[in-house]
């Protein structure tokens, strides 16, 4: 190799690492504007929880005068009063009830449900209940939310079954509207199973429901537990469905106790943000904890 050729090999290599070394700075600038502009949005996101957090600690004379500043003195006497109000015990213990009862038939009558639609793909029947439930994720609820209530009040009214205004008559519903996503989810994790070890299974003498709660139920743990967060996030939070089928105080959830600081020409916003934020608080914590699960089981769930 010449003198010269030697020159421009080195000539090059200099080229090559200029280049490179502009490339890194052109991506860390770009990381930099991305990781910028993410903690801009998360902070839009996140300023609603804040106005809630610090105004709930002020005087109605304090909140009034500005909204966005931290108070003056922190007491916890606006959230003392904001339980009376809202009878928070008795509502904390309903929403907990309809939202464990509801959840956990959710899991089993939707996993059995798409256990059987998978492994009857084949046949139209399965194929039309299957699109069934997708269909009924299209429908929002506010068309049907009038004509479910007059239903349901014929019901009650030829058959004297109560529906209306009772907690199970909620999670009945509940049962019904949650059915549709969490049939999808589990339906594309179970053909992902092989159905040899369902074979295996009967071979050994195993009835279906032995096979389903031994061997399937099992191994839907990931989607199982997205299931439960996604649902456990709208039902606790939910205020429409309930503020149709519940009237009685001592019935009401959570979010339906709130409604009594709005009233028809006052609004008492320091109680109403005390108790809105002991609303949100066991949902939070529940999400912080389980929030890993819901990218693995919704990407098992849909692309399996």
């Amino acid at each position: 190799m010449t003198a010269e050729e030697k020159l421009q090999k080195k000539e090059q290599k200099r080229n090559q690492k200029k280049r490179n070394k502009q490339a890194v700075e052109k991506h860390r600038g770009l990381l930099w504007g991305g990781s910028i502009l993410v903690l801009l949005i998360s902070i839009i996101h996140l300023s609603p929880l804040y106005l809630l957090a610090v105004n709930s600690f002020k005087t109605r004379e304090q909140l009034y005068e500005n909204v966005m500043a931290l108070p003056t003195s922190y007491s916890f006497q606006y959230f003392r009063t904001a339980m009376e109000r809202m009878n928070f015990l008795t509502s904390f213990l309903n929403s907990l009830l309809i939202t464990v009862v509801s959840v956990a038939l959710i899991v089993i009558t939707s996993s059995m449900t798409a256990w059987v639609i998978a492994r009857n793909q084949d046949r139209w029947w399965a194929r039309a209940l299957y699109l069934t439930f997708i269909a009924t994720m299209l429908i929002p609820f506010q068309t049907v939310m009038m004509p479910l209530v007059q239903f349901f009040g014929s019901v009650q009214d030829y058959t004297g079954i109560q529906v209306l205004n009772t907690r199970w008559g909620l999670i009945f519903m509940y049962i019904g509207f949650g059915a549709a996503m969490s049939v999808f989810l589990y339906n594309g994790f179970i053909k992902s199973i092989p159905y040899s070890l369902e074979e295996a299974a009967y071979l050994d003498g195993a009835s279906k429901g032995t096979v389903f709660f031994r061997v399937i139920f099992p191994m839907l743990k990931p989607i199982t537990n997205t299931v439960v967060i996604l649902n456990v996030i709208w039902i606790w939070n939910d205020y429409l469905l309930p503020s149709l089928i519940l009237a009685d105080e001592s019935k009401r959830t959570i979010p339906l106790s709130t409604f009594s600081f709005f009233g028809q020409f006052t609004i008492q916003w320091n109680l109403a943000m005390a108790g809105l934020l002991m609303t949100i608080l066991p949902v939070i914590i529940f999400y912080a904890f389980a929030q890993r699960s819901i990218i693995h089981g919704v990407a098992n769930g849909a692309v399996k």
